[in-house]
């Protein structure tokens, strides 16, 4: 048995099904952090300064994967998804064990840090998912990952809710169990996607962060449609850093109801994608399912922005559901336009373009929430969020106006 092979080959079906858990449960840690890390850095720097320090550390974790995403990418390229999956699951189920034993902040941030590194295998799950699908199934299938984004924010936000009421410590070690037993299964049973005679040499130009975004520059469609993601992460970014502030500052709402918000959030990310991605794109196509998602996205942040009362924010939770139909829509047109040997360093460099927005957006969102949350605009980082989406929309509307003339 090697680390190249797996001692029990699974067939397709179950392979495809590692991929979605191994997605799940980055999500689902991903959840526990985003529910307890402000609890818990509030512990250790006290009320006043939360604001901005989860803001940087949620900005230094994107801005991690921003140099790791296409490395990771670019690597998989040249030796295969399969070791760098299995690496980052094994790194990221250690890294909750430091985080759960933490003692000051300084060390808090070292385990975000590796957090990041490890959880850059994003990009390989969605390469690997390229790898053994056609184009028509394409976006489905995305959809399918988008689900288990979606259960991960039902599953980790009601984990941390409940047992961070306990211990804010113990949902990391929860977390860490369910990692590394993930990549102990995935070293027996994951087979590898990308055949040797697929894969392409690889090169520091094309994974450093600068040089893999050259392949997003090689046409104005994929550099149209990449500043879009850009945009639309930007945004996104408004969620993971301001949304358990606000509804507890606007609210009063305890930590078990945010965590409890967000699991339904998650529940009804995954209903949609799981259920409606692949019927909603077959309807519509691939552009105008992006956009339609877009436009929900733009609607829903405008809600948690204005929102009078804390009963309307699960109304508000409906809508951003459909928000989650534009990527899977959107990294399908991606894929589609470059060959099988750059899948890899594609999904880096969206990775990487991900991580850029990330990494600026809750430095952005935790200065505006610091400055405006107890003054007469409390939502003014969400309408920040909410500009940023329509201005996606208004490039996603053009781009298809030019291919069209074209």
């Amino acid at each position: 048995m090697s680390f190249s092979n797996p001692l029990i080959p699974a067939p397709p079906r179950v392979a495809s099904g590692f991929i979605l858990i191994a997605v799940l449960l980055d999500m689902i840690g991903f959840g526990i952090a985003l529910t307890v890390l402000p609890s818990l850095i509030g512990a250790m720097a006290g009320p006043s300064a939360v604001g901005l320090i989860n803001g940087a550390f949620v900005g230094i974790w994107a801005l991690t994967q921003f140099v790791a995403a296409p490395v990771l990418g670019s690597l998989s390229d040249r030796f295969g998804r399969r070791p760098l999956i299995l690496a980052s699951m094994a790194g990221l189920g250690l890294d909750y064990v430091m985080m759960a034993l933490a003692p000051n902040l300084a060390w808090l941030l070292i385990g975000r840090v590796i957090s990041a590194l490890t959880s850059s295998s994003f990009s390989i799950c969605y390469a690997y998912v390229t790898d053994t699908t056609s184009e028509i199934e394409r976006a489905a299938a995305f959809g399918r990952i988008g689900a288990m984004f979606g259960l991960g924010f039902i599953i980790g936000p009601a984990v941390g809710g409940l047992l961070g009421a306990v211990s804010l410590r113990a949902p990391f070690w929860v977390a860490a169990g369910f990692s590394l037993a993930n990549a102990v299964f995935g070293f027996l049973v994951l087979p590898e996607s990308l055949p040797k005679d697929r894969r392409s040499p690889f090169r520091w130009r094309n994974a450093n962060p600068l040089g893999s975004l050259r392949l997003l520059r090689s046409h104005p469609e994929l550099t149209g449609l990449s500043i879009t993601h850009l945009l639309t992460q930007f945004a996104g970014a408004s969620i993971a850093t301001v949304y358990v502030l606000q509804m507890m500052r606007r609210f009063g709402w305890s930590l078990q109801s945010v965590g409890l918000s967000m699991a339904f959030m998650g529940g009804v990310i995954s209903v949609i994608q799981g259920t409606l991605q692949g019927r909603i794109t077959e309807r519509l196509g691939e552009r105008r399912t992006m956009q339609f998602g877009l436009l929900a996205g733009a609607l829903a942040v405008t809600g948690f922005a204005l929102a009078p009362v804390g009963w309307a924010i699960p109304v508000v939770i409906l809508v951003y559901g459909f928000w989650g139909l534009q990527g899977p829509a959107l990294y399908a047109l991606l894929s589609q336009r470059v060959s099988e040997t750059e899948q890899g360093q594609l999904q880096g460099a969206l990775g990487s373009l991900t991580s850029l927005a990330d990494g600026i957006g809750p430095f952005v969102f935790g200065a505006i929430f610091a400055a405006t949350a107890a003054g007469p605009a409390p939502g003014a980082a969400f309408l920040t969020a909410a500009a940023a989406l329509v201005l996606a929309l208004a490039l996603s509307l053009r781009v298809s106006s030019v291919t069209k003339a074209e």
